[in-house]
């Protein structure tokens, strides 16, 4: 039942709401145990019985809610408690269960809530109950059919006292998106962000990596000649639309879709051309070849038993990579994406889990809904602009776990383009480090650590270093590169040192120890 304080400084705040309300807080920062604790305490205070209904996006996040639920309640009940007892108070509907929904805790996914969530509350806080509802992601129910699930609102004068609300999410939207979503939950109560999080260690301590990639020559020759006809179509729009000159990328996309339809010729036509080049050369720098063999390279330096999450943005990326990979480690690489297919999904997400295979590669639809607190490291194979997925990802590595004291989340991105360089500019306490992948030669440059590795290397080799130790130095120094462990305190190296089982690992943190000495 132990919170951290920011988890009993929010519920306070959400008491004092009268029970309504949306906390915005970092992925992995403990939302889940929050809302659970919110509706522990409630029902304790409550003359009424409480039912608590929660509203998920996907399948994957109702069984990991239903999970959390269940260890959660033991704890709170103690070990007397009957687990049948709970088997019977616990529902889900969607994704195949159907549970019976007058349960005491019913987790719903919006599919299925949408058509008859709002039914069911309002008969429960008919038949006397109070009714707590938590939207978990609610930035998702904002907007379309999503909103039936709140259609219940406009009945419930008579039993407000007994209704309550929490909403979750990391990243919650502004303008008329917020204010929707304050009308029905509540108006936002907490903030809790990256930085605060890794600063309180509510999250794993990380490290960012930018990874700069170059195209091959025909890449680079294709995507200079988008950009020159994007630049002359540009110039020849604006002098029909000079307000373009002034608008955000959002807003000027918007507008320039309005104008693909316009009935003058042609600035339709050189609407339509931009926004189709514009695409040509998203796909081109998304697609772009260095990165599966960037992502194939790094994937060798690092830690080999460690859990990695690889994100892309294209299935068949995805599929490509996960080819390449299952022939370097055979049997411990897994694929989670829309053309999966729902089994083989949850059969993926289960086999990571458990440790059977070690690195999964998931597109888009792995951004919400995964909890795997033991996989400490993220590769962007192929990045996003939206800002909310970017913290999300970052968030899938930074759950924190017993035995993973850091994470590690790389950034690949493609130089000199329109790509961001930039992953999150507010990254929290973690290092940043730049790195530049040379396809070439398939070496990674870090030109700090590359210098003291240099001269580490000088001073041993002048030292009359043996050639068969010189080549072991010379395999640490290179995982080395790729990773931020020599700017670590040397008492985290020492305890790194002690719990090292292998030689070949004593010998990498032996030479970290002497270039983090150095740094000093």
């Amino acid at each position: 039942m132990d919170l951290y304080p920011w988890q009993e400084d929010c519920l306070k705040r959400w008491f004092g709401n009268h029970g309504r309300g949306i906390v915005q807080a970092a992925t992995g920062a403990g939302k889940t145990r929050l809302a659970l604790a919110a509706a522990y305490r409630l029902q304790k205070k409550l003359q009424y019985r409480l039912k608590v209904k929660i509203v998920v996006p996907t399948g994957a996040l109702m069984r990991q809610w239903n999970r959390s639920l269940r260890e959660f309640s033991a704890a709170a009940d103690g070990a007397g408690s009957d687990p049948a007892d709970w088997q019977r108070e616990i529902g889900m509907r969607g994704s195949g269960f159907k549970s019976d929904p007058d349960r005491r805790y019913m987790i719903y996914v919006i599919n299925s809530a949408r058509y008859e969530l709002a039914r069911q509350i309002l008969a429960d806080l008919r038949n006397g109950d109070a009714v707590l509802l938590i939207a978990d992601e609610c930035h998702r129910y904002e907007s379309g059919q999503n909103r039936l699930i709140f259609e219940f609102l406009p009945y419930i004068e008579a039993y407000r006292e007994r209704f309550f609300s929490l909403g979750l999410t990391a990243t919650l939207p502004s303008g008329q998106a917020y204010s929707y979503l304050a009308s029905v939950l509540g108006r936002k109560i907490y903030s809790y962000g990256m930085s605060r999080a890794a600063s309180l260690q509510s999250v794993c301590p990380y490290d960012v990596f930018h990874v700069a990639l170059s195209f091959q020559e025909e890449e680079s020759a294709e995507y200079r000649e988008i950009t020159d006809r994007m630049s002359v179509l540009y110039r020849r729009l604006l002098r029909y639309v000079p307000v373009l000159r002034n608008m955000g990328q959002k807003e000027r996309f918007e507008l320039l879709r309005a104008l693909a339809a316009d009935r003058e010729p042609l600035i339709a036509d050189a609407a339509s051309q931009y926004i189709r080049l514009s695409f040509k050369r998203k796909s081109l720098v998304c697609l772009a070849s260095a990165r599966i063999e960037c992502a194939c390279e790094l994937v060798k330096l690092l830690p080999f038993h460690e859990k990695i999450l690889i994100f892309g943005e294209r299935v068949s990326q995805a599929d490509e990579l996960y080819r390449l990979l299952e022939k370097w480690e055979p049997g411990r690489i897994g694929r989670y994406h829309s053309q999966m297919g729902r089994q083989a999904n949850r059969s993926a997400l289960e086999r990571f889990s458990t440790g059977e295979i070690r690195i999964l590669i998931a597109c888009k639809a792995l951004d919400e809904g995964l909890d795997v607190p033991d996989a400490s490291i993220g590769i962007i194979l192929s990045g996003t602009s939206v800002q909310r997925q970017r913290i999300q990802r970052l968030g899938r590595i930074l759950r924190k776990s017993e035995g993973k004291d850091r994470a590690s989340l790389y950034y690949l991105h493609m130089a000199d383009t329109a790509e961001d360089v930039c992953f999150l500019p507010d990254s929290g306490e973690g290092h940043v480090t730049e790195l530049e992948y040379l396809s070439g030669v398939r070496r990674f440059l870090n030109p700090p650590y590359d210098e003291a590795a240099a001269e580490m290397l000088d001073s041993m080799q002048k030292k009359g270093l043996r050639q068969e130790k010189t080549g072991e130095l010379k395999r640490c120094l290179r995982l080395g590169s790729v990773r931020a462990d020599w700017l670590r305190e040397l008492g985290e190296i020492d305890e790194k040192l002690r719990r090292a089982r292998h030689n070949s690992e004593k010998n990498y943190w032996l030479c970290m120890k002497g270039l983090a000495g150095g740094r000093k």
